[in-house]
């Protein structure tokens, strides 16, 4: 069945968050504002000039580093075209360990108290080398990033006392450290140096404690969820929707901040796993490992909760679990499968960028001496390559010796993504461009994006799948012209199978007039786009682009989803996915691209009664909004024909092992009438009633005559 794009709106969204300031204007998109990128990148520091940087790693039969080779020795080619090396330089690691540090006295670590005195400002970034020029010679170049908003405070001292093991005890005279933290921006903490006293100092000059209310644990929504006494802590921003992003995001920005370096570099990723908040995107993920392939740095991914022994109910820090899952083994199951989830990225970024990851062990530093052992002594060789284009294409980089009897294994990075450039658009380059971003093999990230998949039976084999894209106002850029200022967006969306055949797609352009103080309030906003497809059931990746146009600013959405075969399942409730909203709009508000076919509006399953109902995709709602929450159940009491269906509804609120909230279960037995294989269900909430925090809410349907249930959980974040 040949789907076809059904509905597309756009709406301004007022959400329950104080966001950050706005973000100064940026350059648009074509220039490069960032520092020049070495280790197998193309980046242009002078007319028709690209220089592209690699370390290779030759070791003989034994396995020791060879030296004493010559630029002479080797053949390098990048696309099978022979390249001239112009930078040779051998660089020797040492690997014998400085004389254990003195031991200072112990003491227990504590979080300084409120109102101490602010520690100094941090560096904004890490001292860059001219093109061409090796900074450190002879010097191992490692990274201790600490990512503080996925560890809580207990992961976050075993965290800081391996680094200081390793400080005291593992150095070498060769390392040069840097140190980076993350809570809720990126910030370099101290710059490359060998100085162990200051590395000492700045890493127990840590605040335990930063940003671990962002580790809340749980959050995942999962139907196999059970009440366990986990407490969360309210957030007052919309932060979380993007906090698998934006962690990836700083690990992109380290990597090209350390991309002016030609040294080989090993950046240590202390954390406590990556959460999933639902659909992932990983056009994030591979964006973030192309910066450290095209930095020439490696991830060494380190689980800073060490080996970890859980019981099926949980351990001591959790409440009781409630229900039968501790003795059919779904707890435990779900709980293994959580764990193996948040190690997932890890894995991930470890693999792609030809470092390691150490999972399940308490001794964290030998996860530092791994990363100290792999850059051991190797050739930085440079080239500047003759293709200046900047088409974004991977280029593939080829290295041997020119004597053929040489044994020797050589070592080093296969290729690398080449820039992309795009000019000041016109309107006829306009499809071109978007087209062509859209099919980067190094995803634009510049503007956050979030989405949401859902879905709705409408025949046998039919299915429509509304899709909803959320961009922060933050990001935004605002033309004025006169007295009017607007901004505009350009979208772009593909949908294909597991075969990859693309099965549906869309394009849209929409402009958003802002009036008055609007524009000083969009800091405050999020922006939502809306579309949909019809499908049959199946596997789909979808992946969509957004381009802001008055900075040029692009960011890339691609996931994985699932449309199941409701007609085929029989053991539980046949329901729709669940739609959470705190806001329903006049299709008069809307933009909207098939306005006039009323037919496809009058089966859009979100709008009634000409009004529309938006998706929450972040979950955060203020306590003075409405939660609505909307499923479709179908085919009730099937079995049972000659009686009317009848499904008993209600809505659960939980925060950590207490239901703080139920509805009154309600029967629905009314038929829709333009579907009679379908009932719908639909909740109107008011939030005044719930406390500030963080809530599972849980939907529960039992139909009475089939006999058959389903629940569904998700997240959802109330504030002020």
């Amino acid at each position: 069945m040949k789907p076809i794009a059904v509905f597309t709106a756009f709406a301004v969204l007022m959400q329950g968050q104080q966001a950050a300031p706005p973000r100064p204007a940026q350059a648009p998109a074509q220039q490069n504002t960032q520092p020049p990128l070495f280790a197998e990148s193309v980046t242009k520091f002078s007319v028709g000039t690209n220089l592209v940087v690699i370390n290779v790693d030759v070791r003989d039969k034994n396995g020791k580093p060879m030296e004493g080779l010559k630029a002479s020795d080797f053949v390098l080619t990048e696309d099978d075209k022979a390249q001239k090396i112009s930078i040779f330089e051998y660089q020797k690691l040492e690997t014998e360990p400085l004389p254990p540090a003195e031991p200072e006295p112990a003491k227990l670590i504590e979080r300084p108290a409120p109102g101490a005195a602010p520690k100094p400002a941090a560096k904004p970034q890490i001292t860059p080398s001219s093109p061409g020029q090796v900074r450190y010679k002879d010097r191992r170049l490692m990274v201790m990033f600490f990512d503080f908003s996925s560890m809580p405070q207990e992961d976050q001292i075993r965290a800081q006392a391996a680094a200081l093991k390793f400080v005291d005890t593992q150095i070498t005279p060769a390392d040069m450290v840097s140190i980076m933290t993350f809570a809720t921006k990126l910030q370099v903490v101290e710059d490359f140096t060998a100085d162990r006293d200051k590395l000492r100092a700045t890493i127990k000059g840590f605040q335990i404690g930063t940003g671990s209310e962002l580790a809340t644990d749980g959050l995942t929504g999962a139907d196999s969820e059970e009440d366990n006494g986990s407490a969360f802590t309210a957030d007052d921003t919309e932060f979380n929707v993007f906090n698998t992003d934006r962690k990836l995001s700083a690990l992109e920005s380290a990597a090209k901040m350390l991309g002016s370096l030609p040294e080989k570099k090993a950046l240590v990723y202390f954390s406590s796993g990556v959460s999933k908040t639902g659909m992932e995107n990983q056009s994030q993920l591979r964006a973030t490992t192309n910066a450290a392939v095209k930095a020439n740095v490696s991830f060494y991914p380190i689980d800073a909760r060490g080996l970890v022994a859980s019981a099926p109910a949980g351990d001591a820090s959790k409440g009781s679990s409630r229900g039968n899952g501790v003795y059919s083994g779904s707890t435990q199951g779900g709980n293994r499968d959580k764990f193996n989830n948040q190690q997932e990225t890890l894995v991930t970024l470890a693999g792609d960028t030809g470092g390691k990851v150490m999972l399940d062990n308490n001794d964290l530093a030998m996860g530092i001496q791994q990363a100290q052992k792999d850059v051991s002594s190797y050739y930085i060789v440079g080239y500047y390559s003759a293709n200046e284009a900047l088409d974004g294409r991977f280029r593939r980089i080829k290295v041997k010796f020119v004597d053929p009897k040489m044994t020797a294994k050589i070592t080093y990075r296969t290729g690398y993504f080449a820039g992309k450039q795009f000019k000041n658009f016109t309107s006829s380059e306009k499809e071109r461009q978007l087209e062509e971003a859209i099919l980067l093999g190094d995803p634009m990230t510049e503007l956050p994006i979030a989405l949401e998949v859902n879905f709705f039976k409408m025949g046998k084999l039919s299915y429509f799948v509304p899709v909803a894209v959320k961009i922060p106002g933050s990001a935004m850029e605002i033309n004025k012209k006169g007295d009017a200022e607007k901004t505009e967006l350009d979208f772009i969306g593909q949908i294909r199978d597991s075969a990859g055949k693309l099965q549906g797609s869309v394009r849209d352009m929409i402009s958003v007039k802002i009036k008055g103080d609007e524009a000083i309030s969009l800091s405050k906003k999020n922006l939502q786009y809306d579309s949909g497809f019809t499908l049959p059931p199946g596997d789909y990746t979808i992946k969509f682009l957004a381009r802001e146009n008055v900075s040029g600013k692009m960011g890339t959405f691609e996931s994985k989803f699932n449309i199941p075969n409701l007609t085929a399942q029989t053991k539980w409730l046949n329901t729709s996915s669940v739609v959470w909203s705190n806001q329903r709009e006049p299709m008069s508000s809307s933009v909207a691209s098939v306005e006039k076919n009323k037919k496809l509006l009058a089966a859009h399953p979100l709008i009634q009664d000409g009004q529309k109902l938006v998706p929450s995709i972040t979950r955060v709602y203020r306590t003075n909004q409405n939660l609505y929450v909307y499923v479709e159940v179908y085919d009730p009491g099937l079995e049972a024909s000659s009686k009317k269906p009848d499904v008993m509804a209600s809505l659960s609120f939980f925060q950590g092992k207490v239901k703080t909230f139920q509805t009154e279960a309600v029967h629905v037995q009314a038929v829709s009438p333009s579907r009679n294989h379908m009932v719908p269900v639909r909740f109107e909430i008011p939030l005044s009633g719930l406390k500030p925090g963080n809530y599972n809410c849980q939907v529960n349907l039992v139909d009475e005559v089939g006999q058959k249930f389903a629940f569904s959980r998700s997240p959802m974040i109330l504030v002020k």
